[in-house]
């Protein structure tokens, strides 16, 4: 029976939409200000370099393939294109509400918007995983956006948490900045070990990896921050070689 990808068309008009808010939140700025200037603004022990924002260009890239991937006839009826389902069009809206939420300085706000996002995205990554033998097109144009972009929004969630605490001068259980800070580091190096250990997945890791150095690098004047840095990132490196030949070993 011929089976037809309802949700292609708004697939498409979503991604736009997201690139398009993306494109004039910092050509306008929404608010006045640019995801930079705000992100300056709210400077905190776990702001990466600013070279880390770099991989959002791959992230949309790599979305953007899989808006083509899921819209042609041949590819978009494949049973990893149609778990997607809804997921795709309400990550998008949560990218936009983010953004709006976080360039008006409704910070509080945008961690709520940001928790969505990394949930819907995480939806669309745990039913894109369950495909048993993928093509090359599904591993990179279905599975690889989704665990480059589940990983890198899952670091920053946990930056905004921390943003959050800091604006409104926190103290959860009693930690200075610090404290908290690596505490925030910890869990998101057993964060990224939950996510991509059922699925054997050895590129989610790499992206905390990539997140945890720029921390490093940024803050390599506070040397628990630079250590603690380090040390997760190169866990989740060792970690991921590990998975890489782990799921190889399996497939002979």
């Amino acid at each position: 029976m011929y089976r037809t990808n309802s949700y292609r068309w708004w697939n498409v008009l979503a991604f736009i939409a997201v690139i398009t808010v993306n494109i004039l939140s910092n050509l306008l700025p929404l608010g006045g200000r640019s995801t930079g200037e705000i992100s300056d603004q709210f400077y905190i022990l776990m702001t990466p370099a600013g070279y880390a924002f770099m991989i959002w260009t791959v992230i949309y890239i790599l979305l953007g393939g899989f808006t083509i991937y899921q819209l042609r006839r041949d590819t978009g009826t494949r049973d990893s294109v149609l778990s997607v389902g809804i997921w795709f069009i309400l990550s998008c809206v949560f990218n936009m509400a983010w953004l709006f939420l976080w360039h008006y300085l409704y910070i509080e706000w945008s961690v709520i918007a940001m928790l969505l996002l990394v949930l819907s995205v995480g939806v669309i990554y745990r039913r894109t995983r369950r495909i048993s033998f993928p093509t090359t097109g599904e591993t990179l144009l279905v599975r690889l956006p989704f665990s480059i972009y589940l990983g890198w929004i899952s670091a920053a969630f946990l930056v905004n948490v921390g943003i959050v605490i800091h604006k409104n001068g926190w103290s959860p259980l009693g930690l200075t900045e610090l404290g908290w800070s690596i505490a925030l580091l910890c869990i998101g190096g057993l964060l990224a070990l939950l996510i991509s250990f059922p699925s054997r997945d050895s590129i989610l890791p790499l992206i905390f990896v990539w997140a945890y150095i720029a921390i490093a690098v940024e803050h390599k004047e506070t040397d628990l921050i630079l250590l603690t840095a380090f040390i997760v990132a190169a866990i989740l490196f060792i970690y991921s070689v590990w998975l890489f030949f782990a799921r190889n070993r399996a497939r002979d």
